[in-house]
């Protein structure tokens, strides 16, 4: 048996993501998609079941490297030492820079998730990444107040607030198409604007 042709799969790809990030998924065209690729819409759809499988084969790796960087960051031992969990709220540039690193990588699907995605399986991401990631962020709070070592009254409620807002300022600049020198220039007001030691009455273990 023949393999299937899929040497004209990286266009339609190419044209759907163009297509997704102008118009958004609710007003992308298939047809539109086909013309720029050169294709027909019968060989779209022995590749691709139809708009959202194509969404979904645009940001579905970015969103799987999300959650495994999610649950190794989330991962809470038992025998954490202070230190550790100090260092865990350390907000520097060296941490900023890896997450802006994370997202440029993935500049056009984290694109396509946070401006175009309404009608799709993701409509909701920013939420739910934050819902996630509340979560676990709480649960090495709770750990940090347990042993006397913050010393302000955190409600799950405030701390939903404060992520939501934090990735809002991370999302932004990869929104509006900041160039990576200004991403670097950016990431020094970031981390001084959220610092979580201060916020949350944190004191250094000696």
């Amino acid at each position: 048996m023949a393999k299937p042709d899929r040497s004209i799969d990286p266009r339609i790809l190419e044209s759907a993501k163009e297509e997704f990030l102008d118009k958004g998924f609710l007003g992308a065209s298939l047809n539109n998609i086909c013309r720029k690729a050169g294709v027909t819409t019968g060989a779209l759809y022995k590749r691709f079941k139809g708009k959202e499988e194509l969404f979904s084969a645009l940001v579905d790796d970015a969103v799987d490297a999300l959650r495994k960087v999610r649950e190794e960051k989330a991962a809470l031992r038992d025998d954490i030492t202070d230190e550790e969990l100090w260092r865990a709220w350390n907000m520097d540039e060296g941490y900023m820079m890896w997450w802006f690193r994370f997202l440029y990588d993935r500049i056009d699907a984290m694109r396509l998730l946070l401006s175009s995605s309404e009608g799709t399986k993701y409509s909701h991401f920013e939420h739910e990444w934050v819902e996630s990631m509340c979560q676990s962020t709480y649960a090495y709070y709770l750990k940090a107040r347990d042993r006397g070592l913050v010393e302000n009254e955190i409600s799950e409620e405030e701390m939903h607030v404060m992520l939501s807002s934090f990735w809002m300022t991370i999302y932004e600049p990869i929104v509006h198409y900041f160039e990576w020198d200004e991403l670097e220039s950016l990431c020094g007001h970031i981390c001084n604007l959220f610092n979580w030691h201060r916020m949350l009455g944190f004191r250094r273990p000696e």
